[in-house]
């Protein structure tokens, strides 16, 4: 759903991108929505894997099998704290909060919290990190 009276926060494919089978269109996403897909997508993208923009991206890669010590939160929240400032100019970030429910289980939950800039709203984004990968199979 396209909101056009927040169109002026940036607009953009859906992600993952969709497909409207009727208009043959890709699916878009506006406002406050294309901000918070921009995250995920920025917290997803290692640096050096965008060819045209090599400095984009978050290098959380690099901690997936380090143990969760306060240094390993400390340098999550830097990460992610430097990535939204040269890449998410959008929005002003308040708070990074890392929630260990389930860190025995090799998820870790990351609270953004954040305005944007221009509306002077308040959201927030949580995003799953995976210390470990491929945990339950058999």
């Amino acid at each position: 759903m396209i909101d056009s009276d927040q169109n002026f926060l940036g607009r953009g494919w859906s992600f993952p991108p969709t497909f409207n089978k009727i208009t043959r269109q890709v699916q878009q996403v506006s406002g406050a929505q294309d901000i918070r897909e921009s995250l995920g997508i920025l917290l997803s993208t290692s640096i050096g894997e965008r060819v045209m923009q090599p400095t984009y991206g978050c290098d959380l890669s690099e901690l997936m099998f380090e143990p969760l010590t306060p240094t390993a939160s400390s340098s999550i929240k830097e990460l992610i704290r430097t990535a939204i400032l040269y890449h998410e100019p959008r929005i002003k970030l308040d708070a990074i909060d890392l929630r260990l429910d389930h860190h025995l289980e090799g998820v870790v939950n990351i609270r953004i919290d954040y305005t944007v800039l221009s509306t002077n709203s308040r959201f927030s984004f949580v995003y799953p990190f995976y210390f470990q990968e491929g945990i339950g199979l058999v």
